[in-house]
């Protein structure tokens, strides 16, 4: 049945007065995509800069849709938690009943399961993740695709590999789009895609039939935001400059930092600068982040210091400012991040402060890509097709770590070659070609991205119009308000009292090093007679490291003496004095150790066997202890790298070191523990495993000293 347009435009006007307020009009290109979606019953895909109106397009869709009771609910798939409270509160507004269900609502379940069949729910909105759990996928997402009046995918860059944050959950989507009944509109959604990914997202949208999606570009100028950058000498002086120019940055705001130990040391100095923030990062609690969105949602802090776990979601209109502390790895993740910035006002202030490190940490997270194919092909073998297999079961099978196996297997399952189920996964038997001409570009984009990000740091030229030709904006033009068009707002200057606080701060020595006290799962399966709760009487007590490698501070320091290129050699005395520091404090803290050291034993060391011979005889020295000797690595301990996973890494460690007698000799006769000394903790297994012998040995207690922990 053909309808009138003016009159449905008359009642979308009606509906997002209710939205949005009385003096509310949609833009033409909002209006041409619910046109499309409500009257044309199309699929659409809105590539919009950040405060154009997204969910505007979807609520008012949805009220016109959903006006005869003759279409289902729109179901909304949004990446995270905050987003999905923020388009509750939204869609209450305008008389829209929107339920959501995610992993923190599971007793609710049934009762919105109810709600729908009885067309009591108007939007339904659902992490991606949800739509690759088993039972979902098996029994609520086939029923649920074959009533949806209109299906919603917001922040659809993560749909494809070619984009800054692909998630393998949205491929899942390919699956919902086909059991979608014929010409049930569709809307995808996305403030970041430069035109590469807006392609491959249009093509996925695109219906059997041969039907193109309608792409709705528009500009990405952002006229209120300022954008600028401070080239500092180092982390010191980054905090520094924060903790004094802090007052001169509008409003509240964020400040971005790469890893989670910089967002929590950046927070911690911050307040004991006085101000007011709280951190944010993917490691704290649920509960812990809602309360500190809420604060800065409220104008209760300053600033929220946060990993890019803060992202796509969170919705503060009247955001005064974005400072990074490092830079992300692409010109468009940093355009996304920015953009929650100055929405509701006339002028905000981006600031991004470089760091040298900042490649080292875009080199780490860029090694978790897609595996190479063999080890692909190993996983695939070892899947039966008749009995689940779980992730913990595979890890001995396959050396990656679990965060990375769980994305394989995802893809893995898109792809047909395997299938989730209850219990974990089956192999299908389905035939699976590795596209390795396709990873090698997506690789090569990664890295041509992060070259343009260290280039918009350097560039002489207006940077907004950078960052809008790097998302291949058309309508790209010199802003006149960044720091390289109307000149620099900020200075480099930092007073000494923050700048000897920060120095002060960062060179304060000493991270706890946790024991392992159970063994991986799957152990028998390679030939390892290990498992379950590793006793007692083999564990290490709680230890020390010098500092992270991924501090602000000790990290730069640290990853220059231990980091895979880094020559061996002894021990600097700096790193000795920060060492001896960090024995003091441990000695004399909250928690001391229970009886002074009687003894210093070294981990045998492949890569660096000066630097931690150096390290336990300088510590032997200082603290008047016996160098008892060094536990002897009897295999090719470390060859080929670091292991992937832990069941790896204690397969190849077991049986890979040996106590000498002479050795094994004077631990057995201490009346004290020993201090352990290794330059690395990464995953902690080589200190558990080398615990192991000693305590079996005689050793009364073991205490590990790291220079290092990996994280």
């Amino acid at each position: 049945m053909s309808q009138d347009r003016t009159a449905v435009r008359e009642r979308a006007e009606a509906v997002l007065r209710r939205l949005a307020g009385d003096h509310a009009r949609l833009r033409e290109d909002q209006w041409r995509a619910i046109e499309a979606l409500v009257v044309d019953q199309r699929r659409v895909l809105c590539v919009q800069r950040t405060g154009w109106g997204k969910s505007a397009v979807y609520f008012v869709a949805t009220a016109l849709l959903r006006e005869h009771g003759e279409h289902g609910p729109t179901v909304i798939v949004s990446p995270l938690l905050a987003l999905m409270r923020n388009q509750v509160e939204s869609a209450a507004r305008a008389g829209i009943q929107a339920r959501t269900i995610n992993s923190a609502n599971l007793d609710e379940w049934d009762e919105i399961t109810d709600e729908i069949r009885a067309g009591a729910v108007d939007v339904l909105l659902i992490s991606p993740e949800r739509l690759n759990n088993p039972d979902f996928r098996d029994t609520v997402l086939p029923k649920l695709a074959a009533t949806t009046g209109l299906l919603v995918v917001d922040e659809a860059h993560c749909v494809s590999d070619w984009g800054h944050d692909f998630r393998p959950d949205y491929r899942r989507l390919r699956t919902f789009l086909g059991d979608l009944p014929e010409r049930t509109p569709v809307l995808a959604t996305t403030a970041t895609a430069n035109a590469r990914v807006t392609t491959d997202v249009a093509e996925q949208l695109s219906t059997g039939d041969g039907s193109d999606a309608l792409v709705l570009r528009g500009t990405l100028d952002r006229e209120s935001l300022r954008l600028g950058v401070l080239d500092l000498p180092g982390p010191a002086h980054r905090l520094a400059w924060l903790a004094d120019h802090l007052d001169g940055l509008p409003g509240s705001g964020i400040i971005y930092t790469l890893t989670v130990a910089a967002a929590t040391e950046t927070a911690e100095f911050l307040r004991a600068r006085g101000w007011s923030v709280a951190s944010y990062t993917g490691q704290a609690e649920d509960a812990d982040r809602r309360a500190a969105e809420q604060d800065l949602l409220d104008n209760k802090i300053k600033a929220l210091v946060a990993t890019s776990a803060l992202g796509m979601g969170f919705d503060k209109p009247d955001l005064g400012f974005v400072v990074h502390l490092g830079a992300p790895p692409s010109p468009i993740a940093y355009y996304q991040q920015v953009g929650r910035a100055g929405r509701a006002v006339d002028h905000a202030e981006v600031l991004l402060l470089p760091g040298v490190e900042d490649a080292a940490i875009w080199r780490y997270f860029a090694s978790l890509a897609f595996p190479p194919e063999e080890q692909v092909r190993a996983v695939l073998a070892a899947l039966p097709t008749d009995r689940p297999m779980s992730t913990q079961a595979l890890e001995p099978v396959v050396d990656l770590r679990r965060a990375r196996l769980e994305l394989m297997l995802k893809v893995l399952d898109v792809d047909g070659a395997v299938r989730r189920v209850r219990g974990g996964w089956l192999a299908t038997g389905e035939p699976w070609v590795y596209d390795e001409p396709r990873l090698r570009r997506v690789a090569q984009a990664r890295t041509a991205e992060q070259q343009a990000m260290l280039q918009y740091a350097s560039t002489p030229g207006c940077r907004l119009r950078y960052l809008r030709e790097c998302l291949d904006d058309a309508g790209a033009g010199d802003c006149g308000r960044c720091d390289n068009c109307a000149g620099a707002l900020f200075t480099a200057e930092v007073s000494d009292a923050a700048l000897t606080a920060a120095q002060t701060f960062l060179g304060r020595p000493g991270v706890e090093v946790g024991p392992k006290k159970l063994w991986p799962t799957g152990l028998a399966a390679v030939g390892v007679p290990l498992k379950g709760r590793i006793p007692p009487a083999e564990q290490a007590l709680p230890g020390r490291a010098v500092g992270r490698l991924s501090d602000l501070g000790w990290g730069g320091r640290l990853r220059g003496l231990v980091g895979p290129e880094a020559p061996d050699g002894p021990v600097p005395d700096d790193v000795v004095a920060a060492a001896v520091e960090v024995l003091k404090a441990w000695a004399h803290g909250d928690d001391p150790w229970p009886r002074r050291p009687a003894g210093v034993v070294a981990v045998g060391s492949r890569s660096h066997p000066e630097l931690v011979d150096s390290l336990a005889a300088r510590i032997a020295a200082v603290g008047r202890l016996p160098l008892l000797g060094r536990v002897v690595p009897t295999g090719p301990v470390g060859a080929g790298g670091p292991r992937g996973n832990s069941a790896q890494r204690v397969r190849t460690l077991h049986d890979a070191f040996t106590v000498p007698a002479d050795l094994a000799d004077a631990v057995g006769g201490l009346a004290g523990p020993v201090l352990l000394v290794d330059d690395l903790v990464d995953s902690g297994w080589t200190m558990t495993m080398v615990t192991r012998l000693l305590r079996r040995a005689g050793a009364p207690d073991v205490l590990p000293l790291a220079l290092a922990l990996a994280g």
